[in-house]
């Protein structure tokens, strides 16, 4: 039974931002939503072989904010080293982070963290090494980002994925 829900999450989404974006309930578009969210919810399943199945939503929620404060205050950084130019003193870099998680759900949403915060780019991951290179706009202090990326966002996504 909690798997045919499990399988109802998309579509029931789908149809409630079908209805939003139209911004009527009238039952011409329930049904027509209703449709399209069950065949573009059949269509995307049938793309994801692999499903995840998180655990632990606190710490998701916990790991949501964490993000949600570091790309502020990476936005602040970014603007401060745009607008002073050279004054700045910006030592752009890469540094090699050793990562523990093989999780292919927590390494993508790793990847959209590391993404989303301005500064910063996913440069290469080696699964053979398990080694992300993370290239840094202002590469100040290595172990700050190593401390980051492996106990801030890293430790929480082991938690949910595995």
């Amino acid at each position: 039974m909690k798997r045919y829900l499990h399988r109802l999450i998309l579509p029931l989404l789908l149809l409630a931002l079908w209805l939003f974006l139209n911004d009527t309930a009238s039952p011409a578009q329930i049904a027509l939503g209703a449709v399209l969210a069950l065949f573009l919810g059949w269509a995307a399943m049938a793309l994801r072989p692999l499903q995840a199945y998180p655990k632990k939503p606190l710490v998701a929620l916990a790991l949501i904010g964490h993000v949600a404060v570091d790309i502020f205050k990476s936005n602040i950084a970014v603007a401060r080293i745009i607008w002073l130019g050279r004054k700045a003193n910006a030592t752009p870099g890469f540094v090699k982070i050793p990562l523990r998680i093989r999780d292919p759900h927590g390494l993508a949403a790793l990847a959209c963290i590391v993404t989303y915060t301005p500064g910063t780019v996913w440069s290469d991951y080696s699964e053979n090494d398990d080694l992300l290179v993370l290239h840094v706009l202002d590469l100040k202090d290595e172990q700050l980002w190593l401390h980051t990326i492996q106990h801030r966002y890293e430790r929480p996504l082991m938690e949910i994925f595995e």
